[in-house]
């Protein structure tokens, strides 16, 4: 065989490929996630608060508060010692007195007026 007849024997077996759909497949590990369509309806998900302030504050009685002031401004934190569980105080909206079993305060991180189960309520400042 010559070098053209070998050539033109390769053309011949080539050009019938030529021809054949050239769409790229698209291979994937990856199954189809089932819950794909539930997972576009669902509504998005709310992040919680993140702490806006950490502040202790001396009360009239002359005791300490650990106070987390929560973005949204809607949220505290509450400690009574400084490693003691948190109380969590909530509002219906910003502004409003914050509360939980018995405890209510208002405020601002650098002074706040609060209200503990048993004792009357007092002022405490930064």
């Amino acid at each position: 065989m010559t070098k053209n007849t070998l050539i033109a024997a390769a053309a011949l077996l080539v050009l019938p490929l030529a021809a054949c759909d050239q769409k790229a497949e698209n291979i994937s590990a990856q199954a189809p996630d089932p819950q794909a369509a539930e997972l576009a309806k669902a509504p998005p998900v709310a992040l919680p608060p993140s702490i806006k302030a950490t502040v202790t504050l001396r009360c009239k009685d002359n005791s300490l508060v650990y106070i987390d002031f929560l973005s949204g401004d809607k949220m505290a934190n509450l400690r009574t010692e400084k490693e003691g569980a948190a109380v969590v105080l909530t509002a219906p909206a910003a502004g409003e007195p914050m509360i939980a079993d018995g405890y209510s305060m208002t405020g601002t991180p650098k002074s706040v007026t609060l209200t503990q189960p048993g004792k009357p309520s007092q002022t405490c400042k930064a």
